[in-house]
């Protein structure tokens, strides 16, 4: 897997976000770029968790779907003489 990497758009969205929580749940102030330095942090030390996560819901999504389709198609199936 290639690094996780974001936008200058989404790098800045994030930042603000990293700011808002550390000033309302721990009550500290954090400048932009600690808070864009933390985000390097957690996408190169556990990026990669949330990455597999989100394979792993999307697989499952397919297989769900692909079963679906599965019985969609067997519920058109005619009948034959070689299958009574």
């Amino acid at each position: 897997m290639d690094s996780i990497e974001f936008s200058a758009d989404e790098k800045s969205e994030i930042a603000r976000k990293v700011q808002m929580y550390f000033h309302e749940e721990l009550e500290q102030e954090i400048g932009r770029f600690d808070a864009e330095f933390l985000i390097d942090f957690f996408a190169e030390e556990v990026g990669a968790y949330f990455y597999n996560r989100g394979i792993y819901d999307a697989q499952a999504v397919i297989s769900k779907r692909t079963g679906e389709l599965s019985d969609a198609l067997y519920e058109l199936e005619k009948p034959t003489n070689s299958n009574q």
